[in-house]
């Protein structure tokens, strides 16, 4: 193991060392364009909350832990939710089921904050429920949980269904209205470690990424030909694994 980590450490580059006062006057100069970063992102949210919105059936029927439900249930009586459409492969086993999906969900943890401010966060999964909302507890997840399977072309009209959506509403009442959407890349938002990646010097040591030659960038090669796998399943499961959890969903 020693030799192995020695030889990884030879292998691998690093920024070119500078004194503290040439160090701050970089960090100074990409400052200005992090701002400037920022500054566009909250224009960007501005203009997301001058968009038009479009009607839905409030009546869509999901399935939650007790039996059929409504699209308008789902708010749990809160003026918004943010649904996240799970992908889901019906019939296969937990180490089978969407990486990226499990990657972004295992992020969401704590709700208390969307309540206060009036928003519901819930996942519909696009497959039974009884068996994804197994995985929903293989996983140890604590979210609200529906199967969106019976009303997904209706809920997703317009879109690929069984691709990974986020998708907000607003109710006036009784009333249902859809006000954003994303999907790919989108959903990079629930996401904090890659976020926290992209703070450090190697980034998200991803083949696409562009970093300097000699950067270490096992992500996307035969070494790891998953970005959010390792050793065959999605990487946050092996946990729960070793926590006795069995996968046969």
């Amino acid at each position: 193991m020693g030799s192995d980590v020695a030889d990884m450490n030879a292998q691998t580059r690093y920024p070119r060392v500078v004194d503290r006062a040439t160090f701050q006057a970089q960090v100074d100069e990409l400052r200005v364009r992090e701002k400037a970063h920022s500054r566009e992102g909250d224009a960007i949210a501005a203009a997301r909350r001058r968009l038009p919105m479009v009607e839905v059936d409030a009546t869509l029927e999901l399935t939650g832990p007790d039996g059929p439900t409504t699209l308008l249930d789902a708010f749990e009586g809160r003026r918004q939710l943010i649904a996240y459409y799970f992908m889901w492969h019906p019939g296969h086993p937990a180490a089978e089921q969407c990486e990226g999906c499990t990657w972004c969900t295992s992020n969401v943890v704590e709700l208390s904050y969307l309540h206060s401010r009036d928003i519901t966060f819930a996942v519909f999964a696009q497959g039974p429920y009884a068996e994804s909302r197994r995985y929903r507890d293989f996983m140890g997840w604590t979210m609200p949980w529906y199967s969106a399977d019976p009303s997904k072309a209706d809920l997703l009209v317009g879109r690929t269904v069984g691709m990974m959506h986020m998708v907000c509403y607003v109710r006036d009442g009784d009333r249902v209205f859809e006000t954003w959407w994303t999907t790919n890349r989108g959903i990079e938002v629930m996401d904090n470690s890659y976020s926290l990646m992209d703070l450090t010097v190697y980034g998200r040591q991803e083949q696409q990424e562009d970093s300097p030659d000699g950067w270490p960038q096992p992500w996307g090669t035969d070494e790891h030909p998953d970005y959010h796998q390792v050793d065959g399943r999605p990487t946050a499961q092996w946990s729960r694994l070793a926590a006795g959890r069995s996968d046969e969903i």
